[in-house]
């Protein structure tokens, strides 16, 4: 067996040093992640002097508001995390107990499950928030049938897209194991 040419093995080596190149995009997900922290702690101090004074309906756009910025974090989080993990590099500190259990076990199969599970859940959020401004004169999140028939199409889209991605998963996974 002989040695590949240093040409090749240098190319080679200088490609696999490239996943270095994915580097700032994870620290850029990182400030985004901390954007989407201002943007809760602003809405939460927004709806905090007034909970005195909301209808039950507002309080509950309030709160579904702030669990829809929730999930954007969590979905960002996983994303960056088992991302940096995939494709760049293993964090080699030691965590403790703090770990996530999830951390180091999800997969690119299972990133996408996460993924689209949340987008689902995200769109649902904002799909009943519109169904609850229905009929209110004043409603905040009121929109034309159009626009409504257009969120629910592509929240079936999106559920749609999920129950295809399973379904792919799941053949693949009986390939697999012949």
């Amino acid at each position: 067996m002989t040695d590949k040419p240093g040409i090749e093995t240098r190319f080679e080596q200088g490609l696999y040093g490239s996943r270095w190149l994915m580097a700032p995009m994870y620290l850029g997900l990182a400030i985004s992640l901390a954007m989407l922290a201002v943007i809760f702690v602003k809405e939460l101090a927004y709806y905090l002097p007034q909970v005195l004074s909301l209808t039950a309906d507002q309080a509950i756009l309030a709160v579904l508001t702030l669990i829809d910025l929730s999930l954007a974090a969590n979905l960002l989080l996983i994303v960056l995390f088992s991302g940096y993990e995939n494709f760049v590099s293993k964090f080699d500190f030691d965590t403790g107990a703090d770990r996530p259990s999830w951390m180091g076990k999800v997969d690119f199969s299972g990133l996408k499950m996460k993924l689209i599970a949340s987008i689902v859940a995200i769109s649902g959020i904002h799909l009943l928030k519109l169904f609850m401004s229905l009929g209110k004169p004043d409603a905040a999140y009121s929109a034309t049938p159009e626009t409504m028939r257009w969120m629910v199409i592509i929240h079936l889209t999106f559920v749609a897209s999920g129950v295809l991605l399973a379904l792919m998963d799941w053949l693949t996974s009986l390939t697999k194991e012949h």
